[in-house]
Order: structure tokens, then sequence, then C-alpha cells
């Protein structure tokens, strides 16, 4: 994925933390669930590119923000009860890296802030209501690959 993709998650997801934090009016450290069925190691290039859009934006992993990493790995077995224990955690917005990551998260919780980053049709998915006014605790980017294909051929 490339930084222009990343950056717009990233404002999704400061977005999130903020409106989080206003609403909490405390001291405490934001908390992000960074949740994804690749490993984090073969997905280093990504998750670099996170932790440099939170830099970039004054947040520093460890010093004013934590994040709660898990990488289910493919393993199926593990990705409910991953989204479960970042609920439980009480994350103030989770990030799900794929379309599976986001409809798991989604089962798990109603109220935590889910910014999706994921190739496909959030309306056609179910993420979301509309793009115009999604409604719920989802938000993110939607990259409509299959119609900008077809878009790119008729040029």
């Amino acid at each position: 994925m490339n930084s222009k993709i990343f950056g717009f998650t990233f404002s999704a997801t400061l977005l999130a933390l903020c409106v989080a934090a206003e609403a909490q009016q405390s001291a405490k450290v934001p908390r992000i669930g960074y949740f994804t069925g690749t490993s984090l190691s073969v997905a280093s290039t990504r998750t670099e590119a996170f932790l440099q859009g939170l830099r970039d934006l004054g947040y520093v992993e460890g010093k004013n923000i934590i994040i709660e990493w898990r990488s289910w790995e493919g393993k199926q077995d593990r990705q409910r009860p991953y989204a479960a224990d970042l609920v439980n955690l009480k994350v103030d917005v989770i990030v799900a890296v794929g379309a599976g990551d986001v409809r798991v998260a989604r089962e798990a919780t109603s109220t935590i802030p889910i910014v999706m980053v994921t190739p496909g049709d959030p309306v056609g998915s179910g993420f979301v209501a509309s793009l115009a006014r999604p409604g719920g605790n989802i938000t993110g980017m939607a990259t409509p690959r299959a119609q900008l294909s077809g878009k790119q051929l008729e040029r």
C-alpha cells in the first residue's frame, strides 16, 4: 500500500482517537488495537509505514500511545479470540487490516471505532450503509479495484 492510503488511514484512526479522548477528558494514553491475519514480520513494510505515520503526527509507541498488536497469522482459531481480547482491553480504536478482520471486529464490538484498511466494496460487503453516511462504528478507506480496473481499460 502506498503512503497516501496509509495517510488517510492514520487520519481516520486519529480522528477516532481524538473523539474517544475528548469524551473521556483524562490523561489516559490512547490505545490502538492493530488486528491482522498477516504475520507482522511479513507485513513489516506496512506496519513500519503505520508507525511512521503516527510518528509524523507526534505519536510514539510506548511514549504517548500504546499499540496492541494482534496477528492471528492465518490461523482461523485465533481470529475471534484475538478480536475479543482487543475488546476486553478496551482499546480506543481497532485498525482492521483485511475484510475478514473487519467482519470479525464488527462482530466483537458495536461501540469501539473500527478503521478498515481493506480493498473492496465496504457497502457491498455490508460493513457500512453507504459511503456518504456509513453509520455504525466502522470507518476507513474503500478501494473499489474492480470498478477502477474497468475504468482504466476504457482509456
